[in-house]
Order: structure tokens, then C-alpha cells, then sequence
């Protein structure tokens, strides 16, 4: 994981910025393929579309016990980095065909309908589907064949560690969908794998459906020799957050066919990271221009401060 400087201060807007700039790049590449080549339907596909009016707190209790897993979250700025995505991926010139919105509230599903009167002329293409996050984006890419003619762009931002893995590989097979990830480094990952390593049975089950996998907990916690007055002495140590992106990316790149090498960081006024921005590609034959947009994009984030 890069170091980043603040990119103007306004992290919030660095991370729009990166998303309306490569869908303007997107759609512009697809609009400019040789008349020959096969048409794409392209799609902008936007999960937890609704999240930015949400409280977003999320407990978890254990006996008498209650703590607040992200209390980040409660400060205006990551609320904030939460809006916006859907209404900006209606601005942006060439259009997509078709817009899908997905969002678990019927009170933000209403809000998302009222955008087809905001925008009438997209009004037909607009998509909006209540429902979890998970379940519906493992519906849509249940038949990966029928992506042989269509394109995607998805934005998954959860505020929280919500998406599970099996939607990333359900997401990948389609081998048409590029994928623009908020992953929850410091206030998720680094907050549920305590310093002891001893983590309530519900956290350690969210961090494995989250990773598909429960062998992150040896890579996250190591054993190693340390010389005392008494002899050697074995400790565990907790990784640091740089292993965590790491692993995680490492991750992308075992069922997509392309991935940025360094996400972007977003971090909050404390200076504490709290989002990775990854990127992963589907297909394999548009991957080359699709990374190298992206990291073109994503360089400002990379920057040492």
C-alpha cells in the first residue's frame, strides 16, 4: 500500500473524480471501436447506490459488551464519499445504455426513482432494484454467457465489510465487468483483526465470507522468535495494514483478468487510512487499456506526502 497525498485536501471528491473520469474514458473507448467490431451494450451498474443518506453505524454486541466496529464513519467526510456516484454516472458523455442501481432501503430506492425525472431522457434505461447487495449482483451475473455481448462498469461501495467474496468471483466470471472497489482497509479489516488476535467468533466469519477464505489469519498473524533475559521467546505479531492491501489484492488478481498493482488510499482527517480504491478487470482482451487508464487515474492516490 502506497502513501498518498491529500489530492487537494477533499479526499471525497478525489474519489469521485476518479470514477466520473474513467467512465468518460469508458464509454468514449467502447463509442470509438471500429464499425466491424462486435457492438457492446455497456452498463453502469452502482451497488449500494443509496448508501449516502444512511447512518452508518454498525455495532456489534457480545455479551454486556457493545462497540462501535466504525466509529469513522459517523464524521460528515466518509458519509459523504458515500453520494454521488449514481448521479454523476448519469452525467457523463458518452452515455451508457443502461443503469442499474442497487439499493436494500425502499426510502433511498424512491430517491433513486425520482433521478428518471431529474433525467428524462434517460428515464428507460434506468434500472433501480431493492434488494441486499450480494444477492442481487450474484443474480445478474449468474449466466456468465449471456455477458458475451455486454459491458460493465460497477461501482461496489459498501461502507462496511458487506460485500462477500463469492460476488467478486460471481462478479469476475462474467469476463465483461470492470470493477471499482471501496475496500475497508483501517476502519475494517485492520479494526476487526484485534491486536491479540483473539476475535469473536462473528468477526472472524465476516472476515472469512468477506476474503473467501479463513487462511488470511495466518497471513495477518505471524509467530515469531524474540531473544529476552530468559531465553527466546515466541510471540504472535499482527500484520501490518500494508499486508492486509496487499493480501486482499492479491486476492483480485486469482480470478480477475487484470488488476491495478497499487489501489489508491483514502484517508481521513487524522491522516489514517481508511479505504483502499481498487481496481480489477474482467476481460482479458480489453485489459491492457482499461489498467492503464486506471492507473493513470489513480496515480495522484499513490503519491508519497
Amino acid at each position: 500500500m502506497g502513501t498518498t497525498h491529500r489530492f487537494g485536501g477533499d479526499w471525497t471528491q478525489a474519489k469521485l473524480d476518479v470514477l466520473k473520469d474513467y467512465l468518460a474514458a469508458y464509454t468514449k473507448a467502447l463509442k470509438d471501436k471500429p464499425t466491424t467490431a462486435q457492438p457492446f451494450r455497456k452498463a453502469y451498474i452502482d451497488a449500494f447506490a443509496g448508501t449516502g443518506s444512511r447512518t452508518a453505524r454498525e455495532r456489534e454486541t457480545s455479551g454486556a459488551a457493545e462497540t462501535l466496529l466504525f466509529p469513522d464513519l459517523a464524521e460528515p467526510a466518509p458519509q459523504k464519499l458515500l453520494d454521488g456516484s449514481a448521479r454523476l454516472a448519469l452525467q457523463v458523455e458518452p452515455r451508457f445504455d443502461k443503469y442499474i442501481f442497487i439499493e436494500r432501503s425502499p426510502e433511498r430506492c424512491v430517491h433513486l426513482e425520482s433521478l428518471k425525472t431529474e433525467f428524462p431522457t434517460l428515464a428507460s434505461d434506468i434500472d433501480v432494484r431493492q434488494g441486499e447487495a450480494n444477492e442481487v449482483l450474484q443474480k445478474l451475473c449468474a449466466t456468465p454467457d449471456k455477458w458475451k455481448s455486454r459491458r460493465a462498469v460497477l461501482f461496489l461501495d459498501p461502507y462496511g465489510m458487506q460485500v462477500e467474496w463469492k460476488t467478486i468471483e460471481a462478479i469476475a466470471a462474467t469476463k465483461a465487468i470492470d470493477l471499482w472497489l471501496l475496500v475497508p482497509l483501517g476502519m475494517g479489516m485492520n479494526r476487526l483483526a484485534t491486536k491479540s488476535g483473539k476475535l469473536p467468533e462473528s468477526w472472524r466469519q465476516r472476515m472469512d465470507a468477506f476474503l473467501g477464505t479463513a487462511a488470511w489469519y495466518d497471513e495477518f498473524y505471524k509467530v515469531e522468535t524474540k531473544p529476552t533475559l530468559f531465553g527466546d521467546h515466541q510471540v504472535q505479531v499482527k500484520a501490518s495494514m500494508n499486508v492486509m492491501a496487499r493480501y486482499f489484492n492479491d486476492r483480485l488478481k486469482q480470478v480477475f483478468a487484470g488488476v491495478v498493482e497499487e489501489p489508491g488510499v483514502l484517508w481521513n482527517s487524522a491522516n489514517n487510512p481508511l479505504y483502499l480504491l481498487c481496481f480489477a478487470v474482467g476481460n482479458e482482451r480489453g485489459k491492457d487499456i482499461a489498467l492503464r487508464i486506471a492507473n493513470h487515474l489513480l496515480k495522484p492516490l499513490k503519491e508519497v506526502r
